[in-house]
């Protein structure tokens, strides 16, 4: 039940609001323009395609600037690499979790490779360099990862 704010007659009509977890993906760029992409494991939703490192933002994180987050993300699934980011997001997308319901968010943040050696977490079994505007991103992608990546290619930012 709300009450209006305009003449204070409280009403039924209220509609349910859905709530998504949000995911900070990045879109790492070396000197070449290719971006850096992880093969999902085995039983992930993603199993079969590849993903952009980075993920969602823990409890506690909620006052955290979103650099910082990814900066912790990045530190867990590829070691200490050197990164300048974007502050702002360059690409959004959604998609519901096939194995658990959960709605995600996805914001897609841009940062240039500056250097380091890259070591995986066991999140994922490899990795790679594309270029996407080269490949079949269907091929590479799924889900809300392949929306936001065809977000971010559609506004020419390649």
């Amino acid at each position: 039940m709300i009450i209006s704010s305009h003449n204070n007659k409280k009403s039924n009509n209220m509609k349910e609001v859905d709530f998504y977890q949000v995911s900070l993906k990045l879109l790492l760029k070396d000197d070449s323009g290719a971006i850096l992409i992880l093969k999902a494991k085995e039983g992930d939703i993603s199993e079969g395609y590849y993903d952009l490192p980075g993920g969602r933002i823990d409890k506690d994180e909620f006052n955290k600037d979103f650099v910082d987050i990814m900066r912790r993300e990045i530190e867990e699934e590829l070691g200490g690499v050197d990164v300048i980011f974007n502050q702002s997001p360059v690409a959004i997308s959604r998609n519901t979790n096939t194995k658990t319901g959960n709605r995600i968010l996805h914001l897609f943040f841009e940062a240039q490779y500056q250097g380091g050696e890259i070591r995986i977490s066991d999140e994922h079994l490899s990795y790679r360099w594309i270029k996407l505007r080269e490949v079949d991103l269907e091929k590479y992608f799924t889900l809300g990862i392949l929306d936001g990546v065809r977000m971010y290619v559609g506004k020419g930012r390649l």
